[in-house]
């Protein structure tokens, strides 16, 4: 069953981790956890997509993903959300722009994989997401010097903010982001599907 909206108050620092979670795995909890640490926030939302416009293969039912997502979590400030599907959005420009509607003074931070971050310029108005927020890559094995040298990063390298300042960043006024150092967790939604242990 589906639960409402998030709540959040003015002032709070909320990060979006926006994906299928098609299945949710460790990986997703640790960066979660990552970011709560470094960034300094008060929440992050698990934005459980109905569907990623990125890829030709639909996933697995919402109601589903939703309930492995809650079954997978147990922090306190880490929250499970079908908002998107509530609000209609599909891309991720359209969702930062109705949760920053729907909750004014709120800070957002999004946050993304290094291996997202290596195809951002190929996302749906991502300059659009940069001006609106600001960003944070956590680290995913393989995937560090791509998304450095990525275009999206070049674009905005002198917004780059130093790794030791990422508490500064919920704070700051977008375009900015940052690279998460840190340790990394060998696993992909991919990778389990391929080796069966997540059928859609």
């Amino acid at each position: 069953m589906r639960q409402g909206y998030p709540r959040a108050g003015a002032g709070m620092r909320i990060g979006l981790l926006g994906g299928s979670f098609d299945p949710p795995h460790a990986g997703h909890v640790h960066i979660s956890r990552q970011a709560l640490a470094r960034l300094g926030l008060d929440r992050v939302w698990w934005l459980v997509s109905p569907g990623n416009p990125l890829k030709p293969d639909a996933p697995a039912a919402l109601a589903r993903r939703m309930a492995a997502c809650r079954a997978l979590v147990a922090h306190p400030r880490i929250e499970v959300t079908d908002i998107e599907a509530r609000l209609g959005t599909r891309y991720t420009a359209d969702t930062i722009a109705a949760v920053q509607a729907r909750y004014p003074g709120v800070r957002f931070v999004w946050l993304m994989g290094a291996d997202n971050m290596a195809g951002f310029h190929a996302w749906v108005r991502w300059r659009e997401i940069m001006a609106r927020v600001p960003v944070a890559v956590t680290p995913r094995p393989g995937w560090q010097i791509a998304a450095g040298l990525s275009p999206s990063a070049r674009i905005h390298a002198r917004d780059r903010l130093a790794a030791e300042e990422a508490g500064r960043l919920a704070g700051m006024a977008p375009p900015v982001w940052v690279m998460l150092p840190g340790a990394m967790v060998a696993l992909s939604s991919t990778a389990l599907r391929a080796q069966g242990r997540w059928r859609r």
